[in-house]
Order: C-alpha cells, then structure tokens, then sequence
C-alpha cells in the first residue's frame, strides 16, 4: 500500500469489525459502519470526546467490559470531596491485582495457557503457564509471608529482566505489599537512595545478569548498596551461577530457591481496598532526588488493563512483547495489563542487538509474537545495522507495533512502520508516565494514523494543551495538562505530600500539569515535543527541542539530534544541536551547512541553529531518554551536574565537552 507522512496506515475493514473498541462503542449505543471510514473517523472522535467530558460514565462501562473482578464491588466510582489532587476511584470496593491477573485465569480455562516466555541473553528459555505461575506466586508468597513480609510492606525488585521478576511482582501483591521496581542497571549509590527512601524490607535479586555477553556481578552490587541499611532486613537471591558464587551475608540472605523449595503450592489472595498501594515507581533522578510514585490495585488494573484492551487491541491468542526492563513503569504496565486480559507475555534480558544485530527480529519469530513495543531510540540504534538484518524476517505473526518514551521523528517511524511491520501493522504510539503509569496519548487501532504523531488522547483522559495563563491553545505549542482525575495517577508522592501538590497542580488550579510540551494541530494530531523545562523561548516565541530534532533527523546523515538553549543579548535564547551521524556518514562543513538548513526550511530564519556540533553519542538515562539539561550544562561549562546515577552513558558528557 502506498502512504506518506499524513497517512501512514489505515485500518481495514475487518480489523475495524474485530476491534475490542468497536465492540465497546457499539455496547455503549453508537454506530460504527466498518466499511465506511468518513463513518468510523466521526463515530470515534464523538466516543473520544464523551469519554473525556463524562469521565465517571466511561470508566464505569469501560470497568464492566473488561469484567474487571471485585472482591467487594465499589459503592460509587468518584468522589473529589478533596479536590481532583486526592480523587478518590471506586469508594468501597475491594480487589488486588493478583485477583485479575492470576487467580481468575490460573482456576479457569486458561490454566494450561502459555502466560510468559522468558528469554535471557544466551538464548536459554523458560515457560509458565497460567498454573504454572499461580503455583510459583503462591510458594513466593509463603515464604515471603514466613519471613514477616505483610500487608503495606515495601519490597523492592532489583533484577534483570528475567520469568521471575514477574513472580516477584505478583508475589507481593498478593500479601498486599507494595512492590518497587530498580533498574538493574543503576549503580550502589541510587539503589540505596531508593531503598533508604522506601524504607524497603524486602530486596529480590540475583547473583549476576548478562550484559553483552558479561556477567555482571549483582548481588556484590546490591550489597554495597545495602550496608549498613537498617531497613533492608532480608535479600532472596536467584541463583543463576554456580552456588557458592556470592558471598551471602548469614540471617540475611537466602538464595531464592532454597527459600521457597518446600513452601505450599497454595494461597489466598488477600482482598484489599481498591486504592491500596500496590506499586511504587520512581521517577529519573537527573533533576534532583527520585520521587516515589504510588500506584493502586485498581488504578493500575483500569488504566492498563484498558490501554491494552483498547488502544492495543490484545486478543487471547496473542503474544505480546514489549523490550523494557521491570525498572521502568512499562515492565510492570505489561505484566498487568496484559495478564489482566489472559494474554502472553515475552519478556527478555540484555540488549536489542546482541548477540546478534537482529536478535529481536529472531525473538518475534521464535515465539510468534503479535504485538511488539520498543523506544524511538532502539529503533534508531537498529536502523544503523543495516535494513538487511530486518528485511530477512517475514515476521508474519505481527499485526500490531507500538512505542513510547520519546517523541518520533518520521524517518525512524516509517522505518519501523515499513521495515518492521511490513506495512500491515499500525504503530501505536502512546505518552504518559511514571506518575500516572499509564497513557494521556494513545492512538486508536480504528483510525488512521499520520508519520510520528500520538493521533488522540486515550479514552477517558481530559487532556489539552495551555498557555501560561491557563488558555486552550490549537496550532501552538502548550502545557500537556489533565482537567479530571485519573484512576491511576499516583497517590500523592511516597512521604511527600508538598512536593507532590508542587510538581502537578500548583501551576493551574484543579489541573495536573504533566510537565511535558504538548501541540494538538488543526487537524486534531497530537504531538509531545519534550519536556517543558527543556522548551526553548527564542525572540519571544516557544519551540520544543523535538521540533528542531525531528528537523535534523530527517536528513539522510543523521541518526539522532539534540537541540538545547544557550543565553544570547539579541534572541535571548540561541539553538545549539549535537548531531549523531550515521556510520556511512562523515562529518564535513558542507553538511553542517545542510543541516542548518533543513531546521530553516523546517522551523523559519529565527530557530537556525548557531552551532551543529558531530558527535558520537548522545547522554541517555536508563530507559533511554536524551537528557538535554545535562548537555546544556556542560556545554556552558558548569562543573555541578548533580545526582548522574540515572544516566547510562556518562562519557558521552565529555563527548560533548570535546566537541565544543
């Protein structure tokens, strides 16, 4: 099929029919003609648009269509007797996430059904069914339990993303504990920073994790983190290397296996009230000390559970993978959403291309996966193998692709959109958050989809975009602000309940401002530019960084770009970029000259650029975010660039110094 920019993909008539959303919108009253697309188009912008007026009519159905289970059912949906900062969902109803993700399926029909594959890095496989995993949560659960893990308790997960992690999560929400997800990445000093600050009891971990074919010393590094940690009373250790490989520090750690081995098979789930904490996530620490973001049984059941139904159209047959690490919110939004639904999940440690530069694409084909999600930056990295490694990979399984975590540019998603999912595949591309682990962005499978942008706010998401003042802005670029309350946005912030009003709701009153800069178009797209710290006001005027990227990229050269601001007397502010090229390309004047001109041709005379500077990478956090504000400081030169365990590439800082 033939499709530009403005329209990338558009829906079939049977995939509109078969939709999970068309099912809805048609038990909700409204008419959906799948073979009339004008039809479709306006039939779901009036669904998206009731959604986010009356937000209690469409969680309340949206609730019954998932048959989302209640140990107790709620009362009444919402109360905002305190204000939209402290919403209360589902007053008086009692559930837990294990409830809907295990229990129901594992005592059911789908008992002997795969739920996870887990794949590390040297190739080994494990496989659990639905049993198979109600089996593991139980025995985890027990002697977790015999262990004086309860109720409230926090337990923190620090692991490489292996078929256990998975037990963990739900082990601990079984005893309606709180479970806290760290990149197994992190160094010792921002482990415990997350630790102390959690007041963690419980830590899971391994003795190693394999990093490009390296073992990575875990358990050593957890122990630095953890010394002389009052808190932090036992450590389960997954061994994965010969025993004896770690050294365990007696009446604290236990190697995991010996600790369940002859635990029963068998326990209740026990029934929480429906906003009892059951995840903590904290957000980057590269702007100052990590804040822990609390999140709820049925907050996180409803919002994934129907961004996975919906927006992500899972079906029971489908296998679904998305390349992320349980440190970041899209491990557990995975595990939940798509365990909530009965579905299959692939979960896989290391690297996108190693061993192989191709390794996903053998991955998809291996385990029939139907639904892959991957970052903008991962795809950008396998770009730069080469189209060959992909375009040997039918990949026939796949019908639906998704990403998240950065704005596109329209290269990279056609890339992924034709090379990838081979045309046939829409890409649904969704933004949120670690603060509402869910989605305000996320593109309906149902309608068309145009190059790089989110299409539409998710369903029952309030979403707009405002000026400084407060004011609905069409065509500029504005604050990403929620006017209603969300099940899933957190619970103010762990012990900070100060910190928590003046992050979101001090800017506009009754308003969650998210902090992101936002552009709804004339044609009703979306886009997410970046951060609105990282906003440059140049001549008076706001540009997001991710406009003057997006420019940059579309140059044949250039594989990943980032803009930041310096002080000037005339503009107040000047453009500077730092350009990554593709390992075909070579740096030249000419092409510094080249580039300037397409942000000209792109933006207009007032954001050309007044440096491009080449070089060879880019400083990223852990889940692979460009951190502009790091870079903007040390180009002016400043020595204190605060809290740097978050970022994954610290040499690429001095990169950039030698580039200047």
């Amino acid at each position: 099929m033939s499709r530009t920019r403005d329209n990338a993909w558009a829906p079939t008539p049977d995939f509109i029919e078969q939709a999970n959303v068309t099912r809805l919108m048609r038990t909700l009253g409204y008419r959906v003609d799948s073979k009339d697309p004008a039809q479709v188009r306006e039939a779901a912008r009036t669904f998206i648009e009731k959604s986010q007026r009356d937000i209690q009519w469409f969680w309340d159905a949206a609730l019954r269509d998932m048959n989302m289970a209640w140990d107790k059912p709620y009362g009444s949906l919402l109360d905002v007797t305190r204000g939209n900062a402290y919403a209360d969902w589902f007053v008086g109803g009692e559930t837990n996430i294990v409830t809907n993700c295990v229990d129901r399926h594992a005592r059911g029909p789908n008992a002997g059904k795969a739920a996870l594959i887990a794949e590390s890095e040297d190739g080994a496989v494990k496989r659990w069914t639905f049993a198979d995993l109600d089996r593991d949560v139980c025995a985890l659960a027990n002697a977790m339990a015999s262990l004086g893990v309860t109720r409230g308790d926090r337990v923190a997960c620090y692991m490489p993303m292996v078929g256990e992690v998975v037990i963990a999560l739900l082990a601990t929400q079984k005893l309606g504990a709180i479970f806290i997800p760290i990149f197994s990445g992190y160094a010792p000093k921002a482990v415990r920073e997350r630790l102390e600050e959690a007041e963690v009891k419980l830590v899971f971990t391994a003795d190693a994790a394999l990093r490009r074919g390296k073992h990575f010393p875990l358990h050593t590094e957890l122990e630095s983190a953890v010394e002389g940690l009052a808190c932090v009373q036992h450590v389960l250790v997954l061994r994965r290397d010969q025993p004896g490989a770690v050294k365990l520090k007696p009446g604290r750690d236990q190697y995991w296996q010996d600790v369940v081995a002859n635990q029963p098979p068998t326990r209740e789930t026990l029934s929480v009230p429906a906003l009892e904490p059951a995840l903590m996530l904290f957000t980057s620490g590269t702007t100052g000390k990590p804040k822990g973001t609390v999140h709820t049984h049925a907050g996180c059941l409803a919002t994934m559970g129907k961004e996975l139904l919906y927006n992500f159209d899972v079906k029971p047959n489908d296998v679904f993978f998305w390349f992320s690490d349980i440190g970041w919110m899209m491990g557990a939004w995975e595990i939940i959403g798509c365990f909530m639904h009965g579905v299959t999940i692939v979960i896989t440690e290391g690297a996108p291309d190693y061993p192989t530069p191709d390794r996903v694409w053998q991955l998809i084909e291996r385990h029939g996966v139907t639904i892959l999600g991957i970052s903008p930056t991962a795809v950008r990295m396998l770009m730069r193998a080469g189209d060959e490694h992909v375009n040997k990979h039918a990949m026939p399984s796949l019908r639906i692709l998704g990403s998240t975590g950065e704005p596109w540019d329209p290269e990279s998603y056609l890339w992924y959109f034709d090379h990838v999912g081979k045309q046939r595949c829409p890409v649904i591309n969704i933004s949120g958050g670690t603060d509402i682990a869910g989605c305000f962005l996320a593109p309906l499978p149902i309608l068309p989809l145009r190059a790089a942008t989110l299409q539409s706010p998710g369903l029952g998401m309030d979403v707009d975009v405002f000026d400084d003042s407060g004011k609905s802005l069409r065509g500029e670029v504005g604050y990403l602000v929620c006017k209603q309350p969300v099940p899933s946005m957190t619970r103010s912030l762990w012990k900070n309940d100060a910190k928590y009003l003046e992050t979101y709701w001090s800017k506009f009153p009754e308003i969650w401002n998210h902090g992101d800069w936002a552009l709804l178009d004339k044609d009703g797209f979306w886009y997410v530019l970046g951060r609105a710290d990282d906003t440059l006001k140049i001549a008076g005027r706001r540009v997001g960084p991710g406009e003057i990227e997006a420019a940059l990229i579309e140059h044949a050269a250039v594989s990943e770009a980032a803009a930041i601001g310096v002080p000037d007397e005339l503009k107040g502010t000047e453009v500077v970029c730092f350009v990554v090229l593709h390992p075909t390309a070579k740096p030249s004047e000419q092409l510094r000259k080249e580039l300037v001109q397409c942000v000209v041709e792109a933006l207009g005379k007032v954001d050309r650029p007044k440096a491009i500077y080449f070089v060879t990478d880019l400083p990223k956090t852990r889940s692979a975010k460009i951190v502009r504000r790091l870079i903007q400081r040390r180009f002016l030169g400043e020595t204190e660039l605060g809290d740097m365990s978050g970022i994954a590439n610290p040499d690429a800082l001095e990169a950039i110094a030698r580039a200047t």
